[in-house]
C-alpha cells in the first residue's frame, strides 16, 4: 500500500466514475487485508461475517464497520510504538468518544489530501486566517479533539493566525477589528466549528447589534450541526444570517468526521457537498442494501486514507442522499449529497463483542 504514493498525487475532482471505481476496487481491498492481517478486532468482524480479504470484492461490497466501534474498542493496524499523534473525537460531557490513532504515514496523507481539497475552493496561496475558537483548544499536541485537529488542519492554509475567542471563550472584539484592519485590501479565510461560529461570534456581534465587514473573505465551517438543529438553525439559514451581519459572500460548509479525517467533503457553489478522489459516500437503507439516487439513508463512507487503523470503510450515524454523480453544476467531478441531520437515539450496531 505505501507503493501508491502517487495515489495521492491525484488532483480531487477530475476522475469520473469508472475511474474512481477502478481505484477503489484495487486500493480499498488492498487496504482491507492489511487491517485484517493487523488489527485483531477488525479480523474478527470480517470472521463473524465470513468475510475472505483475499477475495477481490468490489469496494461498496467490502463490509463496513459502525463508527460505534471505535468508541468502544481501541483498533489499530500499526504497532503502537509507531503511533504519533491520538485524535478525540466531539461529545458532550459524559458520552464516549472515539479515539482514532495515527502514525506517521497516515498522518502525512491525511494532510496532503486536506491540502488538495481545499486549495481547490480558495487557492493555492496563504491568507490571513482568523479562527473561530481560542488558542487554548490546541494546547495538547499530542491528544487532539475534533476541534483542535480542525484548527491545526485549516492552520496550514494560514498566515497571520489570529484567535478570535480569548482563553474564557469570550469575542476579542479589539483583536478581530485590528485584524480586518491589518488585511482590508486582502482575501482573508475564516474557520471554524459551524456552532462556534454561531454561537460565540455571530450571535455575540448580533447582541451588540455590530456590523463587520469580511466582503473579501471565505468562511470555511463545519460539524455540531446537531447543536445548530436544536435551535432550528438550517444551512441555509446560517448563511442568511452570517452574511447580514458579517458581509460574507463566500461561505462552504464541510462534512467530515475524526475517523475519516482529511478527507473532508467541502460544500460547493451549489450547496452540495462533493466527494473527491480522496473519498466516496454510499447511501444504506435500513436492510443495508444500497439506496437509490435522492433516496434517504445512513451514510457509509470509504476512504484510502486510514492505514494504521481500520477506518477506511465505516457506517455513520448520519442520514443523507445522494443527488447525483459528475453532473453537478460546479463542474466538480464525483458524487455530491446533502446530509439531513443524525439518526434520534443512534445505536448502528455491527459485531458488539469484537476482542474475542
Amino acid at each position: 500500500m505505501k507503493s501508491k504514493n502517487k495515489f495521492f498525487q491525484l488532483p480531487p475532482y477530475t476522475q469520473n466514475k469508472e475511474e474512481k471505481r477502478f481505484l477503489y476496487n484495487q486500493i480499498l481491498n488492498e487496504l482491507t487485508i492489511h487491517h485484517y492481517l493487523n488489527c485483531k478486532a477488525y479480523k474478527n468482524v470480517l470472521d463473524i461475517l465470513e468475510f475472505d480479504p483475499k477475495k477481490n470484492k468490489e469496494a461498496k461490497n467490502i463490509p463496513f464497520i459502525p463508527v460505534r466501534l471505535f468508541k468502544d474498542h481501541e483498533l489499530l493496524s500499526v504497532p503502537s510504538s509507531s503511533i504519533m499523534k491520538t485524535m478525540k473525537s466531539s461529545g458532550t460531557s459524559g458520552q464516549k468518544t472515539s479515539k482514532i490513532f495515527l502514525d506517521k504515514y497516515t498522518a502525512t496523507n491525511q494532510s496532503r489530501v486536506l491540502v488538495k481539497i481545499v486549495t481547490d475552493f480558495i487557492g493555492e496561496k496563504r491568507l490571513p486566517l482568523l479562527i473561530i475558537d481560542s488558542k487554548s483548544v490546541i494546547r495538547d499536541k499530542k491528544l487532539f479533539s475534533a476541534r483542535g485537529a480542525g484548527i491545526l488542519g485549516f492552520s496550514m492554509f494560514g498566515r497571520d493566525v489570529t484567535f478570535a475567542l480569548n482563553e474564557d471563550m469570550e469575542l476579542d472584539l479589539n483583536t478581530v477589528e485590528k485584524f480586518i484592519s491589518k488585511h482590508k485590501k486582502e482575501d482573508i479565510l475564516i474557520f471554524g466549528f459551524t456552532f462556534m461560529v454561531w454561537e460565540y461570534f455571530f450571535a455575540v456581534l448580533k447582541k451588540r447589534m455590530k456590523t463587520l465587514n469580511f466582503e473579501k473573505a471565505t468562511l470555511i465551517h463545519g460539524g455540531g450541526w446537531k447543536k445548530m438543529h436544536d435551535q432550528s438553525v438550517d444551512n441555509k439559514t446560517f448563511k442568511k444570517e452570517i452574511r447580514k451581519v458579517l458581509n460574507i459572500k463566500k461561505i462552504h460548509n464541510y462534512y467530515g468526521m475524526v475517523e475519516q479525517t482529511g478527507s473532508i467533503f467541502m460544500e460547493c457553489e451549489k450547496d452540495f457537498l462533493h466527494t473527491s478522489i480522496f473519498s466516496d459516500v454510499i447511501i444504506r437503507r435500513a436492510d443495508f442494501s444500497e439506496a437509490a439516487i435522492f433516496e434517504p439513508g445512513l451514510v457509509q463512507l470509504l476512504s484510502p486514507l486510514p492505514y494504521s487503523y481500520p477506518g477506511h470503510i465505516i457506517l455513520t450515524e448520519d442520514v443523507g442522499e445522494i443527488c447525483g454523480e459528475d453532473s453537478c453544476k460546479c463542474g466538480r467531478m464525483g458524487k455530491f449529497f446533502k446530509i439531513h441531520g443524525r439518526i434520534e437515539n443512534a445505536e448502528v450496531r455491527g459485531c458488539s463483542d469484537i476482542s474475542n
